[in-house]
């Protein structure tokens, strides 16, 4: 059992054994998301390993930005840029109209430690204004930089590149990789999972994420789980701040869901779970291999939920619209200035800041 999350509104579980590790190495497990966020990489031969291949889609952003960005760390360490995207198109349709083009409503900076032994995660509000640096759009024609725009246009303007631009424009920081992970295969991932265990100490209730939960113990359906994700209205204040709390409890609650399946008892289940998380995934071309994929999962096979440190970026509200937010630009330097040196990111980086402000009730854990 792992340590018990307090967070916003749902539970976690959690837990391996010294007689796991071993079979870890064929399990290939990486457990990140928005929300969140897992990938799940099962490794076979022939038609199977080809199957597991075929499934996963790549961005070369490392060719598309070229040299116009911060340089890779000698340290050891990895940034990982995980986006959730709120894409209507094909079967994400059921989520509202398509518009043509989808934005970032989850972004979280996934840093793995020198060693794997900790890792730090810094969610990004989607309400954040930014400057957006020039970005090609899906025509190939240059959208000019903008400034005061919200973090998530990014994604609109120019896909993965751009979001990956902005980051790294926003932190200082070269993102080594990226992995995104739409509605619908977020929500296929956790019903692959047979759902994931949480509490909630209160009910939830917001029609525009489709989401009725009484407060007690779920195990969380492909439906529920997006709807927990998605939510801002059912939670605290109404804003982006509540609802990352809500994406950071249910992305720890689904680490340790994972862990605890001993899913190589069941071959059939472990290719199911494998083969859903495998079309679930968008990746940059550095890991859009199964044999990539399984090497980053088994450097990070031995990290419990408990060694996973999650803040927001330090933000206040905009003077210029309070809908929106800003980075407190010492404290965000702060966060930066810790990734960079791969240590953690002191309490002093975010006291004060609007999200510590934000409290979207209380996740237990147990499984």
């Amino acid at each position: 059992m792992a340590d018990d999350q307090q967070v916003p509104g749902g539970s976690s579980p959690l837990g391996a054994s010294a007689g796991r590790r071993r079979r870890r190495r064929v399990l290939h497990v990486v457990a990140w998301s928005v929300a969140g966020l897992v990938l799940v990489a099962g490794g076979g031969a022939g038609y199977l390993y080809y199957r597991l291949n075929g499934n996963i889609h790549s961005v070369d952003i490392d060719s598309a930005l070229g040299r116009d960005r911060p340089a890779r760390l000698a340290n050891g360490s990895t940034d990982i840029l995980v986006l959730g995207s709120d894409s209507r198109s094909g079967a994400n349709s059921v989520y509202g109209h398509n518009s043509g083009t989808a934005r970032s409503d989850t972004a979280m900076i996934v840093h793995l430690n020198k060693g794997r032994k900790t890792a730090s995660v810094v969610s990004i509000p989607r309400d954040t204004l930014v400057t957006r640096p020039s970005c090609e759009n899906s025509d190939g024609r240059a959208e000019p930089a903008a400034r005061s725009v919200m973090f998530n246009t990014a994604y609109a303007v120019g896909g993965p590149v751009c979001a990956v631009k902005t980051v790294e424009r926003l932190t200082g920081l070269r993102m080594d990789h990226y992995i995104e992970v739409d509605f619908t295969g977020f929500k296929n991932m956790i019903n692959a999972l047979d759902g994931v265990p949480l509490t909630t100490t209160q009910a939830i209730n917001d029609p525009k994420s489709h989401l009725r939960l009484a407060a007690g113990t779920h195990t969380l359906s492909g439906e529920q789980a997006l709807g927990l994700v998605r939510t801002r209205h059912g939670v605290a204040d109404g804003s982006d701040l509540g609802r990352i709390q809500l994406q950071q409890a249910f992305m720890k609650a689904l680490m340790n869901r994972i862990s605890g399946l001993g899913l190589l008892t069941s071959p059939t289940k472990l290719f199911s779970v494998a083969d859903t998380a495998t079309k679930a995934v968008t990746t940059d071309t550095g890991l859009g291999s199964v044999s990539k994929l399984m090497g980053l999962a088994q450097s990070v096979q031995h990290l419990k939920s408990g060694d996973v440190h999650m803040v927001t970026l330090p933000v206040r509200f905009a003077p210029s619209d309070p809908n929106r937010v800003e980075p407190i630009g010492k404290q965000a330097d702060m966060v930066w200035a810790a990734l960079k040196a791969d240590k953690p990111i002191p309490p002093a980086a975010t006291k004060g800041s609007a999200a510590d402000d934000v409290n979207a009730g209380t996740v237990v854990g147990g499984d």
